[in-house]
């Protein structure tokens, strides 16, 4: 079976964006979307467990949301307040429940970048 896994890096600093919360959401047709999932990044900058797998892994229209305001916060140098950057949703497709899909975020206080890995 399939499973959906993600992870984050901190293009700022050159490293794995440990301990960033991201919340898995899925959207219907009419707008709507429901929380499925929150976790926290590990050291590596991974979940510790796929967000979905097996039979949870269903096609359809997901978002992940990263929060990447509260990750950048705790470092010393100054950010302005908002931050420019907080909460990044990334809305994508599954089409094939039996595939690997892997979302990448890219991250530093100012920008971001995706991709789907392996």
């Amino acid at each position: 079976m399939g499973k959906l896994t993600t992870h984050v890096l901190d293009t700022a600093h050159g490293c794995p964006a440990a301990n960033l919360t991201i919340e898995l959401w899925v959207l219907n047709g009419e707008g709507d979307r429901r929380l499925i999932a929150t976790t926290i990044t590990n050291a590596d900058g991974r979940t510790d467990a796929p967000m979905l797998a097996d039979a949870d892994l269903v096609p359809g229209v997901y978002e992940l949301v990263f929060c990447v305001g509260g990750y950048f916060s705790q470092f010393a140098e100054s950010l302005p307040e908002p931050p420019f950057l907080n909460r990044v949703p990334l809305q994508f497709g599954i089409a094939d429940a039996t595939a690997h899909y892997h979302v990448a975020l890219l991250a530093s206080p100012w920008s971001y970048s995706t991709y789907r890995g392996s």
